[in-house]
This record gives C-alpha cells, structure tokens and sequence, in this order.
C-alpha cells in the first residue's frame, strides 16, 4: 500500500506541472482572439462567391461587394446553385427544410457596389479581386480610409506577396494572406499567410475564423505561392516540359498521375481546371520577380502553354485547353 501510495503521489507530482506547462501552452498558442462576425468580401466570382457562401453559412453577416448590379446578381447565383446542391442532400425527402435551409443561409448576405464604403462595419475584409497588384493596393488604400480601425484585411492572391499588398495600407499589422481553394464550400484547406508585421491576435484571429468556418487552416511564411502552389505550380510546368520533349503524351501522363500516384486528376486536367492564363500569370511572375525563384528552370515559361494563352484556349472555362471538352 505504501508503494503504491508513494508511486501515486510521485505521478501526481510530475503530473501537476506537466498539466500546468500544457494550459500555459495551450494560451500561448491560442492567443487574444478578436471576434468576426461582419464579413466583408471583395470580388463576387467563383472564390469571392464561395467565401461569402461558407461566411454565411457560418453565421456571420457578409456583405459581396463588385462593381456592378450584374456582376453580383452572378454571385448570387453561384452562390444558390451551392446552396441548392447542398439542402438537396442534407434534406432529401424535406422540401420545406431544404428551402428553409438555404433561406437561412441568403438572409445572412448582403450586397453593394458602394466599393469601401461597404466595409465600414466589417471586422475582416477579405479581397478576391483580380491578380494584379496596383489594382489590389488601389482597393486596399480606399478601405484603410473608409473601414474601422480594428477591421483586419485579408487577400486571397494566391501569387503575389501579401507584404507588397499590406505597402498600401497604414495597418500593416492588421494585414495577412488567407488563400482559400475552389471550389470554397467543398475544399476544407485554407493557408492563413502570416507577413513579418503581421499581429499575434490578427494571425490567431484569423485561424479561429476558419476554423469557424469548418475548414482546416495551415500557416505559412509570405513566400512565393505559399505551400500548395509553390509545390503545385513547378509539378504542373514539368508535366508540360514532358510533353514539349515528346517524352510522353497529354493523355498518357494524366492516366500516369492518376493511377500511379493515386491523384484524382492529372496534370493537364488540373491546369484545365485552373486555367491556362493562371497558370501562365504565375509561372511569369515567378520567372521574372519570384523571390528565391528569379530566372529558375524550374518555373521557366513554356512555349506550349504560351501558346495556348495566347488563343484564347484557357482550360474548361473558356471550352478547351489541353483538352477540348466541347468534344467531351
């Protein structure tokens, strides 16, 4: 008995400050967390639609912001096709309840094309504009005007540096990267991009706001295509050079990827997916101003893609790419 006692009091010992190191890391890494609950979206496309859909259906209130009535009235209906699929299968035989589930849902969103004015009640701004970076900073400089002092901004680029971005603005620390995946409701993954200004209570803020939002966030260092594109990128370009050496076909390296790698798709299906021109947008800006990547072969341009770029043949958005899907 006395054994036993004296090993329980031993392991009660070391457990107390082994429990008391765990809590203190636990709020370290926690942090002071700032509440979001007025989203405010930027850019009413795919990844803009997607972003307000899974805000909202978060529970937070979401204003779509775009430059015309037409242009949001497209993200509506990206957005309700979504809405639609999703109560389909989550109410099957409730027709009431699927509607009733996606009403829900709309009455968090609302829309404007009052451009910053429309954020001046937002607790996070999250851009998904076009990829261009005076048209970015350009935004962002009329949002440090219009929107509250603690609203925290985020861009969605998935290319260009967040700290080149954040140069517009007078909240540098209030600035980061959250670099959400198409299709938005579907892909679990967000990068929360952390730059060197870039608050504790900011970059923790914005891993509990995805975490709100049910998807998974990983953190990284504002470097060139973060984690995902900065291993996707070079893998989808070498695939091409395959091709361009007639090494092996279109086709042939699709099926090798897909069966031998186990990818749900191969490499020229997934370019198709993403899109030619993005595809060339990154590797060009890569090529020419890519920190740590400047002038390597392994984000060199391609004759073959720039050719495709070229003829308007930009993957399944525009009808066909490396593949026709007009034939399919």
């Amino acid at each position: 008995m006395l054994a036993r006692a004296s090993t329980a009091a031993l392991a009660q010992a070391v457990r107390r400050p082994l429990l008391a190191h765990s809590a203190a890391m636990l709020a370290t890494a926690a942090g002071d967390v700032q509440p979001i609950k007025n989203v405010t979206v930027f850019g009413s496309g795919l990844m803009g639609a997607g972003i307000v859909q899974v805000s909202a259906q978060a529970g937070c209130q979401v204003t779509m912001v775009d430059v015309t009535p037409d242009a949001l009235a497209k993200g509506e209906k990206i957005i309700l096709s979504s809405l639609k699929r999703t109560a389909k299968k989550k109410y099957a035989e409730d027709a009431a309840g699927a509607q009733s589930f996606v009403d829900q849902i709309m009455a968090n969103i609302h829309q404007s094309t009052e451009g910053a004015q429309a954020a001046t009640k937002a607790d996070l701004v999250v851009e998904a504009i076009v990829e261009n970076l005076t048209v970015k900073q350009k935004l962002f400089a009329a949002l440090d005007e219009a929107a509250p002092k603690h609203t925290i901004f985020a861009s969605n680029t998935s290319s260009l540096k967040i700290a080149d971005i954040a140069e517009a603005t007078q909240r540098r620390d209030r600035f980061a990267g959250l670099h959400f995946f198409n299709p938005v409701p579907q892909m679990k993954l967000v990068e929360v991009i952390r730059t060197r200004d870039t608050s504790d209570v900011v970059f923790n803020s914005l891993l509990q706001f995805c975490r709100d939002l049910k998807k998974a966030p990983v953190s990284c260092k504002d470097t060139p295509g973060f984690i995902v594109n900065r291993l996707l990128v070079p893998y989808l370009m070498e695939a091409v050079r395959i091709v361009e050496r007639g090494e092996a076909s279109i086709a042939d390296v699709d099926t090798a990827m897909k069966l031998g790698a186990g990818y749900p798709m191969g490499p020229f299906e997934l370019a198709d997916f993403v899109g030619l021109d993005t595809v060339k947008f990154i590797i060009d800006g890569w090529y020419t101003n890519g920190d740590g990547l400047k002038g390597k072969e392994l984000v060199a341009p391609s004759k073959l893609l720039n050719d495709l770029v070229a003829a308007g043949k930009l993957g399944r958005k525009s009808g066909e790419g490396f593949y026709n899907y007009a034939q399919k």
